[in-house]
């Protein structure tokens, strides 16, 4: 194909791509209740991850609770309820696209590719997606409602009550989400990275205490700035980096 060829294909695949994800942006922006319900249920008293510590810690602790909270959202601007919901709907139509859209840009530049680098590269994108939605889970289990239940109640004075805008809840649950997201493809870079010759496994285990501090500081930016979330980020971070080491040390096997 000619390069204005390959444009009118790539040209033919954005359009695909921008109306499936109009389309579930659409239909999660009809479906207002659900969405919301389940972006806001980590304020929620009852939120699953509540419960499921408070049962682990009763195991040791029988009569240990960690009692009810509440948090108000508010709305500070004239339009900011209606940008959020268009905003959202958006942000989750990307999301529940994700998969037509990589499978589109992979189906643009398989021609390209020889039947080995095919085979590799599916196994690279599933194993890239896969980790991608292991870092959201995490997000949204874990690390966004125990940062937003320790922040939202924590208070210097008891006559100071916290009222969260819908803009900063939204935005920091993005924000969170997408960095973990991003971060749980440290085994992925490791892998490409030992493949090109450019890291060993034996000098990530020589720096492994100078990690940890990386670690330590990229946590320290990407989180909420409290001391309990930035532990939560820094553990699996810092399994992950063992994870590369692993992943390095096979790729070294095999060259």
């Amino acid at each position: 194909m000619t390069f204005g060829g390959h444009l009118d294909v790539l040209r033919k695949i954005l359009i695909r791509i921008l109306a499936v994800t109009l389309i579930f942006a659409c239909l999660i922006f009809a479906f207002k209740d659900v969405t919301f319900s389940v972006l806001l249920s980590p304020s929620e008293p009852d939120f699953c991850t509540y419960r499921w510590l408070e049962d682990l810690i009763r195991t040791f602790k029988p009569e240990f609770s960690f009692g009810a909270f509440h948090i108000d959202l508010i709305a500070t601007d004239l339009s900011s309820q209606f940008m959020t919901h268009i905003t959202t709907s958006v942000y989750l139509g990307l999301f529940c696209s994700s998969p037509f859209i990589l499978y589109e840009l992979f189906k643009f530049v398989s021609p390209a590719l020889l039947d080995n680098e095919k085979k590799y590269s599916v196994q690279i994108v599933c194993i890239i997606y896969l980790l991608f939605i292991i870092g959201i889970f995490m997000s949204y289990f874990v690390l966004f409602p125990i940062s937003f239940r320790f922040l939202g109640t924590y208070s210097v004075a008891d006559k100071v009550h916290s009222a969260i805008t819908l803009d900063s809840y939204i935005s920091t649950f993005v924000t969170l989400t997408l960095m973990m997201g991003l971060v749980f493809q440290l085994p992925v870079v490791a892998y490409v990275l030992g493949r090109m010759g450019l890291v060993q496994s034996s000098y990530l285990i020589k720096y492994r205490s100078y990690a940890f501090l990386a670690i330590c500081v990229i946590a320290a930016i990407i989180t909420p700035p409290d001391i309990m979330t930035l532990i939560l980020v820094a553990i699996p971070l810092y399994l992950l980096y063992e994870i590369s080491i692993r992943v390095i040390r096979s790729v070294e096997r095999k060259s």
